[in-house]
C-alpha cells in the first residue's frame, strides 16, 4: 500500500458506491479517474473526491505518478442512519432510512514499476 484515503459520513447508500467501486477496483488511477468522470451514477463524484486525495497523498514527495498507480483496494462500509419518519395509511408513520458511507480507498504500484518520477 503506497497511500490510503477515507472519506466518512457520506451521505451517499453504501449499496449504490458499491455498484461503482466495483467498476474501478484494480484500475490504473487515470482510467479510474476518466471511467468516474464519465460514469451517471450520483456516487462518482463523492468517489472521485476521496481518489483524488489518495493520489495527492501519494504524489506528494514526488516519488510516484498518477500512472504508475493502481487502485489495490476500495470498500464502501455503512456509517450510521439518519431516522425520519413520513405519514402512512390509517394514522401510522413509517420510517425512512437515509443511509451513509464510510469509503476506503487504498493505491499500489503498477507490477513492474519502481520509485522515480
Amino acid at each position: 500500500m503506497i497511500a490510503k484515503a477515507r472519506g466518512r459520513f457520506i451521505s451517499v447508500a453504501p449499496r449504490k458506491m458499491r455498484l461503482v467501486a466495483r467498476l474501478i477496483r484494480g484500475v490504473e488511477v487515470p482510467r479510474a479517474q476518466a471511467i468516474l468522470k464519465h460514469l451517471t451514477k450520483g456516487a462518482c463524484r463523492p468517489i472521485s473526491k476521496v481518489l483524488n486525495s489518495a493520489v495527492a497523498t501519494a504524489t506528494r514527495d514526488g516519488t510516484w505518478a498518477p500512472g504508475q498507480l493502481v487502485v489495490s483496494h476500495i470498500s464502501a462500509d455503512e456509517g450510521p442512519m439518519q431516522k425520519r419518519y413520513r405519514a402512512a395509511a390509517m394514522g401510522r408513520a413509517t420510517e425512512i432510512r437515509k443511509r451513509m458511507s464510510h469509503l476506503t480507498i487504498e493505491l499500489d504500484a503498477k507490477e513492474g514499476t519502481s520509485r522515480g518520477a
